[in-house]
C-alpha cells in the first residue's frame, strides 16, 4: 500500500526562508506526563517547596519538553511526514514555566541535494524571548 497522502513536503518542494511554527500552552498535566514517561523525576520540574529555594524561584518545564515541540513541527508540518532527523542542536537560553505558551519555529536555513539534507533554524519562544535556539538536520524524501 502506498501512502502518498502522508507525506509532507518532498525535497524537490523546499526552499531556503521556508517556516513553520506550532505553539503549546505547558500545562501541570504535561509536565507530569513528560516525566512519566521520560522517568525525569528531578524535584526542579515537579516539587514547588524545592523549587521555590532555586535560582527559578518556582517549578520549570522540563528543557526537553519544551525542545520536543520542535520535533512535532518537524515531524508534522517542515518538513512534515515522512522526514527522518539526524542530528539536533540545542541551547537551553532561559526556563519555561507552568501556564507558558511556547511556540517552536522551524526555518529552512540550507537544502544539499543529492543527499536530500535539510538543514533548519530551530528556535523556541515564550513571547518575544528566545528560550531554545539550535539547528537540525533531517533527511527528506524525494518526489517519486
Amino acid at each position: 500500500m502506498d501512502y502518498p497522502d502522508l507525506y509532507g513536503y518532498y525535497f524537490e518542494d523546499l526552499k531556503t526562508g521556508m517556516a513553520a511554527t506550532m505553539s503549546r500552552t505547558i500545562t501541570e498535566t504535561d509536565l507530569r506526563n513528560f516525566s512519566g514517561v521520560s522517568g525525569d523525576t528531578n524535584p526542579m520540574h515537579l516539587n514547588e517547596e524545592f523549587a521555590k529555594k532555586t535560582v527559578f524561584g518556582g517549578c520549570v518545564v522540563h528543557g526537553m519538553l519544551t525542545a520536543s515541540l520542535i520535533s512535532a513541527v518537524v515531524g508534522t508540518k517542515l518538513p512534515g511526514p515522512g522526514c527522518i532527523y539526524m542530528s539536533q542542536t540545542l541551547k537551553f537560553l532561559a526556563p519555561v514555566h507552568i501556564g507558558e505558551t511556547v511556540y517552536a519555529v522551524a526555518t529552512v536555513k540550507e537544502l544539499t541535494p543529492g543527499k536530500n539534507r535539510v538543514l533548519l533554524d530551530t528556535k523556541c519562544y515564550v513571547k518575544d524571548k528566545v528560550v531554545i535556539d539550535g539547528e537540525a538536520l533531517i533527511k527528506v524524501a524525494s518526489r517519486p
